[in-house]
């Protein structure tokens, strides 16, 4: 059974920083593309940051490149998001999600194309 986890989400200040683990079982990760996703209260769930198979290539939606950073550790089967200077408009639930890849440097931004996704850890940032 393939189970992905997240953890690390909490309650923090404007301009501090949290790092997001996702921990995966029941599939091993380097065969996967991974992703992070967000959904704020009322609003639709949206993409945050990918990072390919091989971990040689990275994106970020415009609103947290330069302050997160995704990385992946094979030996761990985790995927971390390290979230720096957060904002408020950051709080949300975020949760990770895994496709499986024949292509070692692609990305995927689309939520529809993954095919295991995590429960969601909150995250909430106080002004």
């Amino acid at each position: 059974q393939v189970q992905l986890v997240e953890s690390g989400g909490g309650l923090v200040q404007a301009g501090g920083s949290l790092r997001l683990s996702c921990a995966a079982s029941g599939v091993t990760l380097s065969n996967h593309a991974m992703g992070w996703f967000r959904q704020a209260p009322g609003k639709e769930r949206e993409f945050v940051a990918a990072i390919s198979r091989n971990g040689l290539t990275t994106y970020y939606a415009d609103s947290v490149r330069g302050r997160f950073t995704i990385s992946r550790d094979s030996a761990k089967n985790t995927v971390v998001l390290q979230m720096n200077s957060l904002k408020p408009e950051d709080t949300a639930a975020y949760y990770c999600a895994a496709r499986h890849t024949y292509s070692g440097g692609s990305v995927y931004t689309l939520q529809a194309v993954y095919n295991y996704w995590g429960q969601g850890t909150q995250v909430t940032v106080s002004s």
